[in-house]
């Protein structure tokens, strides 16, 4: 009796806690909702998706929020040339070539970086990747993309080789003991056949790196600067969605206002994304894993 009583206990507590989690989304949702459907009902949809000039806090107010946009994909897209390269190449010599003494002595190293407070992370683009690049680059603004880039590519790194390390290392040694017996190399054993039959995997990892990277806050709201301008150029100050965020939500715009509302018409668009690429991951990885099973 006591036995089968702790059972259903635990069983409800184990579903609250499943539950728990609904209830917080389902809740963020409502105020994203509430929130974005006033704004919009004063600003119509196509203004604010397709206008080029974003300047809600001033007097000539323009709603147009493609300047926060261009600015979080350029940000996000030189992150990606950092962490995904670079992520798999640690990750196939991790899995393929490292010994088990330096996975172990690695590892931990790679996890360091992923545990660094993102405040550090900016700070450190601010004042030593900034002035590094200006060396090299005389015509890089003080506030930039391109600084700011390179070192979320450097925090989501230990993101994208975890898991692609996890990825490659699930694929069965047959497929490797199959192709060292059909005469191939190990370099040719791993770039042909480990990381195609572990795409999967490695996909998952690049699109969940991609997401953290479009969401990502104190980086580019420290050194990407605050200026929502639409542009491609890397090497001139911009303005994120999630530094806009940032900067309305400690400033002095009253609550209830249209101003206000923008962060959330500007956050609603940030979870519609990231939702997006959480979708196009499994569909990917239900693709590829269908293919090679």
């Amino acid at each position: 009796m006591t036995r089968s009583f702790l059972e259903r206990v635990i069983e409800r507590a184990l579903f609250l806690s499943a539950a728990l989690s609904i209830i917080v989304t389902a809740g963020i949702i409502a105020v994203l909702l509430t929130e974005t459907v006033a704004f919009l009902s004063e600003i119509p949809i196509m203004e604010f998706l397709f206008g080029t000039v974003w300047t809600p806090l001033f007097a000539d107010q323009h709603f147009g929020v493609l300047p926060l946009v261009t600015g979080t994909i350029v940000v996000s897209a030189i992150a990606m040339c950092v962490a995904l390269p670079g992520g798999l190449l640690v990750a196939i010599y991790l899995a393929e070539y490292a010994r088990p003494g330096v996975r172990r002595a690695l590892k931990p190293i790679l996890e360091i970086l992923a545990g660094v407070p993102t405040v550090v992370y900016g700070y450190f683009a601010l004042l030593f990747v900034t002035p590094l690049l200006q060396r090299f680059i005389p015509d890089l603004a003080g506030f930039n993309a391109l600084g700011p880039g390179i070192v979320m590519g450097i925090m989501i790194l230990p993101l994208v080789s975890s898991l692609s390390e996890d990825a490659l290392g699930s694929v069965p040694n047959g497929l490797r003991e199959g192709a060292f017996a059909l005469g191939a190399t190990r370099l040719q054993t791993s770039l042909l056949v480990v990381v195609p039959a572990a795409f999967s995997g490695i996909s998952a990892a690049a699109i969940l790196a991609v997401s953290r990277a479009i969401g990502e806050t104190m980086i580019v709201a420290i050194a990407a600067g605050q200026q929502p301008r639409l542009t491609a150029n890397p090497l001139v100050p911009i303005e994120t969605m999630t530094a806009y965020i940032v900067q309305v939500s400690m400033g002095d715009t009253p609550a209830g206002t249209l101003e206000y509302r923008t962060i959330f018409a500007v956050g609603m668009l940030l979870f519609l994304a990231t939702f997006a690429l959480n979708l196009f991951s499994n569909w990917l990885r239900e693709r590829f894993r269908e293919e090679y099973v």
